[in-house]
């Protein structure tokens, strides 16, 4: 659908749709990386920053060490519960830790944020009721 509603009206400032890119024609795609990679990473780096081992953490955080380490490596992905419990056993909110992964997401994704497969330009919400 492009930038009319369900009712056929205008969103105010939405942008028609650009015509899509056929797949031959598309660059290459760069692997995003994945959420669970970049929230894991955010932990070790705030954990290692404030010299602590993953044992004080982890018995901090109220998970066993093994799992939050693989939390950390980004091999598992872990509920809202335990990213809540080991931010919070690092001096951080789920949010604060959910705002850094998404820097980071954003980081690791360029100048091209934003953009879906077509290659169009991701300008906002437009909501129909």
């Amino acid at each position: 659908m492009g930038p009319a509603g369900v009712d056929g009206a205008l969103c105010p400032g939405a942008r028609p749709a650009a015509s899509p890119v056929p797949p031959e024609r598309r660059p290459p795609a760069a692997r995003e990386p994945l959420w669970r990679d970049l929230v894991g990473d955010v932990l070790r780096r705030e954990r290692l920053e404030q010299e602590r081992t993953l044992k004080e953490v982890a018995e901090a955080a109220r998970i066993s060490m093994p799992y939050l380490s693989e939390v950390e490596r980004g091999r598992k992905e872990a509920s809202s519960e335990v990213l809540a419990a080991a931010a919070g056993a690092l001096g951080l909110g789920l949010g604060d830790l959910l705002a850094r992964a998404q820097g980071e997401l954003i980081r690791h994704t360029g100048p091209g944020a934003g953009r879906g497969a077509s290659g169009a330009r991701f300008d906002g919400m437009c909501l129909a009721a």
